[in-house]
């Protein structure tokens, strides 16, 4: 199987998982970071028990956050790609195009009601400068690049489905898990703060939501493999560092 097995997905009931699995992801941070989550659990499965029931008529807290959740994975792919080497972006076109527009139907499903629902604005390249030049300029290889762009979308991502999911986050401790961030990831930087490391550290748990993805749809794809194992890594080099100061 490949990453074309998605393109059966075309239903509430398909994607009840997808949206299961980036409830999970949330939650996971929120809870690492002792955020307040208000009825986001709650909500969630409630949610995934009316997409996997196909009922779209739900309560629009529930409905925000299945339309966010989906509407930012939707969104994510294009951005993601255009900070990565071109053949990669020209290889992924395709299937981003179709996953882009079967999430984003979905997600309209849910968001017809609603009298607004928003898209993440995800970070380009030329957006993100470090010393006055791009921040990929200051990177070389494919694994530090890919690196880069999730520690910086990863974030965005975050942000975005938790809020309008109902999950209260510090302002404060955001702009500066940003601005440490792109230091850190483009050696301007030895070190995370705490907190910024701790959050980082709960974001790359995104090896997990590829892995489950990959093993949920049944996709064996060696291109979520190497996803995985990309993202394993840099969560664990941070797991690694934390470790090691606390020594």
């Amino acid at each position: 199987m490949t990453v074309f097995r998605l393109a059966a997905l075309r239903t509430a009931e398909d994607f009840a998982d997808w949206y299961r699995i980036g409830a999970d992801y949330v939650a996971h941070i929120a809870d690492g970071m002792e955020f307040d989550c208000g009825p986001f659990r709650e909500d969630a499965v409630a949610g995934v028990e009316a997409m996997r029931a196909g009922h779209t008529d739900v309560e629009p807290r529930v409905a925000r956050s299945i339309a966010a959740t989906l509407l930012a994975d939707a969104a994510f792919c294009e951005p993601f790609c255009e900070w990565l080497p071109l053949w990669y972006e020209l290889a992924l076109a395709g299937p981003n195009a179709l996953a882009e527009y079967r999430l984003t139907r979905v997600a309209r499903m849910y968001a017809s009601d609603l009298p607004h629902v928003s898209v993440p604005q995800y970070s380009t390249p030329k957006e993100v400068l470090v010393e006055g030049r791009p921040a990929l300029s200051h990177v070389s290889g494919f694994s530090d690049r890919f690196v880069l762009t999730d520690a910086i979308l990863h974030l965005e991502w975050f942000v975005h489905v938790a809020r309008e999911s109902g999950v209260d986050l510090p302002p404060e401790l955001l702009a500066r898990t940003r601005e440490e961030t792109v230091a850190y990831y483009t050696g301007r930087r030895e070190s995370l703060s705490p907190d910024v490391h701790r959050f980082q550290s709960l974001l790359f748990a995104d090896d997990e939501w590829v892995r489950k993805i990959n093993r949920t749809y049944g996709l064996d794809s060696t291109l979520f493999g190497v996803w995985e194992g990309i993202l394993r890594r840099a969560r664990t080099d941070l797991e690694t560092a934390a470790s090691g100061s606390a020594d």
